[in-house]
């Protein structure tokens, strides 16, 4: 089965509603795809597959919509996203599933791919929507990157890593600060290359004192550290050359939004 945690929440009710139905769809689909007891399954899987295809164009139709009314700067990539996951669900051929045996194993890794977009996508775009303080209220924080005791896990190596983070942001925030500092993009660029690799190493150790412990939410957490990474892999440099400031404060509210969240609805409970 597949999660939806609270990681994935973006705090509007029905954008969550809706990707909570997209995870049951799958979850439905796996679930049909393992039932070897079930004699005429494929004619089920073939009805889900419809549905979820349906529901994901009603889903990113209700998604762009409310974006476009809270004017997001983000509407574009959205719906270049979309239309890529939109493209993958349409190569699908679905018409005859009764010869599945040697599709089973094709379909299945369809299945895995349209989860973990689904995991990138809304951890690593929708998270962003209407989640975070407008910039002018994120500048008048006194500390808006403080390692503050809410955050901490109660497991010292973890504390100590996210409190780097935290400093590693901070120092990105600095730079927004600067109203002198014209030109910022080199040291852009070489805090968001250490603020990649020491997420990395960060993920690594936090994974493997889970594993230690035999931390029931080790896949879900696996999955929202692949999906930060991936995002933290991806950003578009140019785009910051060329509209510094704008993408500096806009990429700020990401990474602390997510962090913080990240650690204070699924790290904390870790050591409970």
């Amino acid at each position: 089965m597949y999660q939806f945690t609270e990681d994935c929440l973006t705090g509007i009710p029905e954008i969550d509603e809706e990707h909570r139905k997209l995870f049951r769809l799958i979850n439905e689909t796996m679930e049909l795809l393992h039932n070897d007891r079930m004699k005429d399954k494929y004619r089920e899987v073939r009805r889900i597959l419809a549905e979820l295809g349906r529901y994901t164009s009603v889903h990113f139709a209700n998604e762009e919509a409310y974006m476009a009314s809270i004017h997001d700067p983000e509407l574009d990539l959205q719906k270049k996203e979309h239309r890529e996951f939109r493209q993958k669900i349409a190569v699908l051929d679905v018409s005859d599933l009764s010869e599945l045996d040697d599709q089973h194993e094709a379909l299945e890794e369809l299945m895995q791919y349209l989860t973990r977009w689904l995991y990138h996508h809304i951890l690593g775009s929708d998270i962003l929507i209407g989640k975070m303080p407008p910039t002018k209220e994120w500048h008048e924080r006194e500390k808006p990157c403080a390692f503050t005791d809410e955050y901490r896990t109660g497991i010292p190596l973890v504390d100590e890593e996210h409190e780097r983070l935290f400093e590693i942001i901070g120092r990105a925030n600095e730079l927004v600060k600067a109203e002198l500092l014209h030109d910022k993009y080199d040291e852009i660029v070489g805090i968001l290359g250490e603020l990649r690799e020491y997420t990395k190493e960060h993920f690594r150790d936090e994974e493997e004192y889970m594993e230690s412990i035999s931390y029931h939410g080790l896949k879900a957490q696996k999955t929202a550290h692949e999906a930060f990474v991936y995002k933290l892999d991806n950003l578009d440099l140019e785009q910051v050359d060329d509209n510094q400031q704008e993408y500096l404060e806009e990429l700020m509210e990401f990474l602390f939004g997510w962090l913080s969240n990240h650690i204070l609805k699924s790290d904390k409970l870790i050591g409970v």
